[in-house]
């Protein structure tokens, strides 16, 4: 039985910016591989232009699953991440109805 999850991503401000833009595509090539079980992903932001972090919700049988997806991620090692929460998800609200 699968589990949902949601990772919350801090964005690491020390890192530089550049780094981001050099490694995006292979990142969103990983988010392409593993679509089946990073079901949504998108960036965080404070207010309309300073970014946070990202977040994932993530379909996986355990908790150490989703922390290896997080750690095989091209941003993990370049730094950009600062940090990473992994909180299971309990779904009560689908477009409007309780589910």
């Amino acid at each position: 039985m699968t589990t949902t999850f949601a990772v919350l991503f801090q964005e690491n401000p020390a890192t530089d910016k550049s780094v981001r833009t050099e490694v995006f595509p292979e990142h969103l090539a990983f988010l392409k591989e593993n679509a089946d079980r990073v079901r949504d992903a998108g960036t965080l932001f404070f207010g309309d232009t300073s970014r946070f972090g990202g977040m994932w919700i993530v379909e996986a049988q355990t908790r150490d699953e989703v922390e290896a997806l997080v750690h095989a991620d091209p941003f993990w090692p370049t730094g950009l991440r600062l940090s990473y929460d992994i909180l299971e998800w309990r779904k009560v609200l689908e477009a409007g109805a309780p589910v």
